[in-house]
């Protein structure tokens, strides 16, 4: 490993009130299934640019991580970057094979908003 190697800072969406919509989603997840979230989203933080299986681009700047849950469920957390950090958007467990068009939307206008700050 380098000398000085950093992950790269991971931050939450906040709203104007203070809430953090990703973290407390994962705080009402499973012991199990928050730990394995964690430790995908740490791959991306140390191993950065990571591809599949683990993440995937989306568009307009979106990525998405990839996790298989131990309670046999499939969860994505939608991120992107600012300024150096990954900021997580948006996060669900997967129902369909598609992922969600509001979640997109939700994401992206949430980014867009990152990107004023």
């Amino acid at each position: 490993m380098t000398e000085g190697f950093q992950p790269i800072p991971l931050r939450f969406w906040r709203t104007i009130a203070g809430r953090e919509p990703v973290r407390d989603w994962l705080n009402e997840l499973p012991l199990e299934d928050r730990r394995a979230i964690g430790r995908d989203m740490m791959k991306v933080q140390i191993g950065w640019p990571v591809g599949l299986p683990l993440c995937r681009a989306l568009s307009g700047g979106l990525w998405e991580v990839r996790s298989s849950l131990p309670s046999k469920r499939e969860a994505r957390v939608l991120f992107g970057f600012h300024e150096g950090e990954l900021i997580a958007l948006h996060a669900f467990i997967k129902k369909t094979q598609r992922t969600p068009a509001d979640g997109l939307t939700l994401a992206r206008q949430r980014l867009k908003e990152v990107a004023s700050w």
